[in-house]
């Protein structure tokens, strides 16, 4: 716990680490990476070569000192990086290593300015952070270890069948190699990956595309020229190949309710976003669901999606929206006026996933259509950043 100097410390000097936070998160990775290897492949390099995740560090630091006098909404605005680190079992003995190498690199950027004071309070900060961290993350590893099958760690699955879905997304059932009974997930999250690729380590998550069935999960991904993994799925696997799982994690769920649902996709954005349809088709609720693909090539589950029309006439309205071609219902792209003609209501729950720029032109056109905030929900595929950042 931290001391009221420390708290005073913290207070003076967080303005200067904001400022420099871009640099000081830049400076951390390589330090780690440098004096920790065995932690890199918990890291995807295109979202450090973008900067998306030193970003989402520095984004998440930087709320943790604003939040910390608010414990319950430190802890809600947390949860995407408790989702984040259950996905790749992240264990507390990690920790350490980053809150080593962090203040390292406060150090090296700022200089003579930290002094040991500071320092340590910056120190007791992160320690106060991490323990908050594993604290909830424990909590969620807990609670999935112990549904009927469950599991903590890793645990080895077979790819029992593939199926493509569309030009670029091909779809991977995956049962467990020891037989048993696959614990439930709740639609629209995703689960961690681990696997070795020439002798390396990787971890990714992919969304779990298909509602719970204690069988088998699904993950259906999209073929990345650039993706190491993704191009391993497409390429290389082959039914019975083996890869370990870790537990689902994810927060872009179904918030209980009645009112009626807008759920929007671009491409492969679609995977959370199907199942999250059809559990809410069986619980009764009012569904319309916008897809945005490039044509009718690139568009994935056109089978299910017209199985599920057939089967909730009434409650489903699935509306494609193709760039080019002639076999949608709309030719461009989802934007402010085709969100006006399909919104349910201002009382909607809106969901959507896609590239950036298509979340970001989704939110804004419906924050201008006059749904609030906490209607409007959404999540990236890779580290967490606001909507309209460039």
């Amino acid at each position: 716990m931290l001391t009221h100097e420390q708290e005073k410390l913290i207070n003076a000097t967080a303005p200067v680490v904001a400022e420099h936070l871009n640099a000081i998160t830049q400076r951390f990775y390589p330090l780690m990476f440098t004096r920790y290897p065995e932690v890199k492949p918990l890291f995807n390099e295109v979202h450090q070569q973008s900067g998306g995740q030193p970003r989402a560090l520095a984004n998440a630091v930087l709320a943790y000192v604003q939040l910390r006098s608010n414990p319950a909404q430190a802890r809600a605005t947390l949860d995407v990086v408790v989702s984040k680190h259950v996905s790749l079992g992240i264990l507390p003995e990690q920790y350490p290593i980053v809150g080593e190498c962090l203040l390292a690199a406060i150090g090296e950027v700022l200089g003579e300015a930290v002094t040991p004071e500071i320092a340590d309070a910056w120190g007791a900060l992160y320690n106060e952070l991490a323990a908050l961290l594993i604290d909830l993350e424990d909590q969620r590893y807990r609670e999935f270890e112990q549904r009927p099958g469950g599991w903590r760690g890793t645990r080895r699955f077979k790819i029992a069948s593939t199926h493509q879905e569309s030009a670029l997304i091909r779809s991977f059932i995956l049962e467990p190699e020891d037989g048993g009974r696959v614990a439930d997930h709740e639609p629209g999250q995703y689960i961690g990956v681990r696997l070795t690729i020439n002798g390396e380590l990787v971890y990714r998550h992919y969304s779990l595309s298909d509602t719970p069935n204690g069988q088998s999960y699904r993950i259906s991904i999209k073929r990345e020229e650039q993706g190491q993994v993704s191009r391993h799925f497409h390429d290389v696997f082959q039914p019975g190949d083996t890869l370990e799982l870790l537990p689902p994690a994810g927060d872009l769920t179904l918030i209980e309710g009645n009112e009626p649902l807008l759920l929007a996709s671009g491409g492969v954005g679609q995977t959370p976003l199907l199942p999250m349809a059809r559990h809410a088709l069986s619980l009764g609720r009012q569904v319309t669901y916008l897809h945005a693909a490039l044509d009718a090539d690139h568009q994935a589950f056109k089978g299910e999606l017209e199985a599920l029309k057939s089967e909730y006439p009434q409650r489903l309205k699935a509306v494609r929206i193709h760039e080019r071609g002639n076999e949608a219902e709309h030719i461009g792209r989802i934007d402010h006026s085709l969100l006006a003609h399909y919104l349910p209501d201002l009382k909607a729950r809106c969901y959507f996933v896609g590239p950036q720029g298509f979340m970001t032109a989704i939110n804004s056109a419906l924050s201008e259509l006059g749904v609030d905030e906490n209607r409007r929900h959404f999540e990236h595929f890779g580290p967490s950043r606001p909507l309209d950042a460039a």
